[in-house]
């Protein structure tokens, strides 16, 4: 599948109203959770659970949002199933006794979803004793619909161990980003308790401030603000959740209001998906040993750009013994003939690390630039405008100004190897510890070398202001 610019719930490019600073990114590969378990049980017949996600990948196992076991076979569980469909359900002895299973398919990775999940077995009605609702509107069309009977417990909520991002045993790891984790204990709320629409774009779901909610005594608030406490509770009840295989480095500035761009796993191009892993929420991409042809190892940006000026850094960790590793943007991709590197098709161009040159569909561009190898910093700055590019290493520009450029493609940035490569995106949002801090001119991302005046962190706010 083609790189294709980021749909969906963009609440990040509305101006104004409440922000949204940080989320939590889960590293499936790092097998990582909060845990927490509560001294007593709460209301197990009337609760609310609600969290902003971002997916990194899709379609290849279960993937937890939340779960509280009591012991096998006595749970509950929020979740990501296999095909993409989201699950909701409580089981006791064994046995499924409510349980909301949608016909839809959430395979977006570029945009973020708004999922609150319901139980209230209070209710006299048996549909309303289970709701889960996405981006602010119910799901009404279920493969499995089966509703709980009139107060069963639920094992959320239980003095039990609950846990976020993960299943209990383990297993089921979550893989992307969560924001704005709220559980509710003793209150059956609708999604406008966490979000609204936007009065000048209705369609679009955004955050709203939480702080206010009355969360009852089991209740969770989990902002991500602090870095060495990811699961700290702003709740107001202290009810800290216990962090497993988190790192200050999993804080992320990417939120349901200010969407970064991320490298796209669904469009790694060809047979790329068996021998390049994305990781780090789609901002680390490693290539498998051995060569292969060159157009079997792509990978593009989940945002293209029309118009603007826009920096992105790359850190090259592992550029492989032969040292063959391109960097740089792909225009249309869509209509690309792939028969070659990325400094060999006519849309691209590729800043080569082996011999230092730039360059476009299959010619050495011009000029001089200087190799980069392991641990070196490599930016780009992209002006769509005026149709430019430069390249820089370690802060300093290197070599000639490309100034051919299409001002009328749609630009998306782009990396191509030819064997074992390895390399940490940041497109304002980086998956490494950044050493010094520079934002752009409006104040967002966060680069280890200062964007020159005027280029910007490639999100949505930046988007919003400055077209693109």
């Amino acid at each position: 599948m083609l790189p294709t610019i980021a749909t969906g719930n963009v609440a990040s490019a509305i101006g104004g109203g409440y922000e949204v600073a940080n989320s939590c990114r889960f590293n499936d590969g790092d097998d990582p959770s909060l845990k927490k378990t509560p001294g007593s049980d709460g209301s197990l017949t009337n609760w609310t659970f609600s969290c902003w996600v971002k997916r990194s990948t899709i379609s290849n196992a279960q993937q937890m949002i939340a779960m509280a076991l009591a012991s096998s076979g006595n749970d509950t569980q929020i979740n990501f199933s296999s095909g993409d469909q989201i699950e909701f359900f409580n089981r006791s002895g064994g046995s499924v006794n409510g349980m909301l299973l949608t016909n839809r398919l959430f395979r977006d990775v570029a945009s973020w979803y708004h999922i609150v999940a319901v139980w209230n077995s209070d209710d006299g009605t048996a549909g309303n004793r289970m709701r889960l609702y996405i981006n602010g509107t119910e799901e009404t069309s279920f493969a499995t619909d089966t509703n709980p009977s009139a107060d069963t417990e639920s094992k959320f909520n239980s003095a039990c161990e609950h846990c976020i991002g993960q299943a209990n045993s383990g297993s089921a790891d979550f893989d992307g980003y969560m924001a704005e984790v709220c559980f509710i204990d003793g209150q059956a709320l609708t999604p406008t308790s966490f979000g609204e629409f936007d009065e000048d774009s209705p369609t679009i779901w955004k955050p709203k401030d939480v702080s206010g909610l009355t969360f009852g005594s089991n209740g969770t608030y989990l902002d991500f603000e602090d870095s060495d406490n990811l699961g700290d509770d702003e709740s107001g009840n202290t009810n800290d959740w216990t962090e497993a295989n988190l790192a200050a480095t999993d804080q992320s500035s990417d939120s349901p209001t200010n969407n970064f761009a991320t490298l796209n796993p669904l469009s790694l191009y060809t047979n790329a998906a068996s021998v390049i892993t994305l990781s780090e929420g789609n901002l680390k991409a490693a290539a498998g040993s051995g060569s292969v042809s060159w157009f079997t190892r792509y990978a593009f940006s989940t945002i293209g750009v029309t118009a603007g000026k826009w920096w992105v850094e790359v850190k090259c960790v592992d550029s492989g013994a032969s040292n063959q590793f391109y960097l740089g943007i792909i225009s249309n991709p869509e209509s690309e003939t792939w028969n070659s590197s990325l400094g060999g098709v006519s849309g691209g161009w590729g800043y080569y690390s082996n011999d230092g040159n730039i360059y476009h569909d299959g010619s050495h561009t011009g000029g001089s630039t200087v190799t980069y190898t392991d641990g070196d910093f490599i930016g780009m700055a992209l002006d769509v405008t005026n149709g430019t590019l430069q390249f820089y290493k370690n802060g300093v520009a290197s070599g000639d100004q490309v100034t051919s450029l299409s001002t009328t493609a749609d630009w998306f940035f782009a990396f191509n190897g030819y064997a074992a490569i390895d390399s940490e995106w940041n497109f304002g949002n980086p998956p490494y510890s950044i050493s010094s801090g520079n934002a752009d001119d409006n104040g967002y991302g966060n680069f280890e070398h200062a964007p020159p005046s005027g280029f910007l962190a490639l999100c949505t706010k930046n988007l919003g202001s400055d077209g693109g």
